[in-house]
């Protein structure tokens, strides 16, 4: 395998599982020394474990990220030892749908506070790191994981599909602030991704809803996102994919 992303220093967030875990794992195996965040040691010491008998470079850090304090010690320390990241995937979420007139607000609140402060904690923690890279290697790359949620309307779904949709509207943003400093900003839209966000999910007429929708279309793995979060980041510098929705063929919408 090529290795297009060597020299470069990439942090995953949500890196315990499904796509993030993934996403290390692919990033490793292109080349970048790697950094996984996650709030479970346990599994990110596993991964670490596999990234480096596959003869790549990982570092753990476990974190939650709707802790402001935790995710700036994470960045420091990634300054510290590597001199700061070139590559951020911020990927960690939560997808617990119900239906609106239940009034879940304890899970409206955990999806806010994962999905978009978690995700702004981590953007205010490294984008610094990448600005800096980007003045100098000439390129950085920020990388969201949004859902086709932010685009098309799910019963049961709403909060969700609120906080993706806030995702890919601040990507777009962003990319307008730090495009002129060489900092590419993407959203990456999957649609049906065999994760562990299925199963969060409480309810349980969703919960077989979904299970269902596994037997219907093959879905994509987590697999197939990570090789598209290293297809951005290993494009030419001058190449920005502002959005990119990634979806199993079968799925209409």
């Amino acid at each position: 395998m090529s290795q297009p992303l060597t020299g470069r220093v990439a942090v995953i967030t949500g890196a315990s599982s499904g796509i993030g875990e993934a996403a290390a794992e692919h990033l490793a195996g292109l080349g970048a020394r790697v950094v996984v965040l996650a709030r479970r040691a346990d599994r990110l010491t596993e991964l670490v474990a596999r990234i480096e008998k596959d003869g790549g470079t990982a570092v753990a850090i476990a974190a939650d990220v709707t802790d402001v304090s935790a995710v700036r010690a994470a960045a420091d320390r990634v300054a510290g030892e590597f001199g700061g990241a070139d590559l951020l995937f911020n990927n960690a979420g939560v997808m617990l749908p119900a239906p609106i007139d239940e009034v879940a607000t304890d899970q409206w609140q955990q999806q806010i506070d994962l999905n978009v402060t978690g995700l702004m904690n981590v953007i205010g923690a490294f984008v610094p790191q990448l600005v800096k890279a980007g003045a100098e290697r000439g390129v950085a790359d920020l990388i969201n994981t949004s859902s086709i949620g932010a685009q098309n309307p799910y019963p049961n779904f709403a909060v969700y599909c609120a906080t993706k949709a806030y995702v890919t509207q601040l990507s777009k943003q962003m990319r307008a602030d730090l495009g002129p400093k060489n900092v590419r900003v993407a959203a990456i839209e999957p649609g049906f991704t065999t994760t562990e966000l299925q199963g969060h999910v409480t309810d349980a007429g969703i919960s077989d809803w979904l299970e269902g929708a596994k037997t219907q279309l093959e879905w994509l793995t987590p697999a197939d996102v990570a090789a598209t979060v290293g297809f951005i980041a290993s494009s030419p510098a001058h190449v920005n994919f502002q959005q990119i929705t990634i979806m199993p063929t079968g799925q209409q919408n």
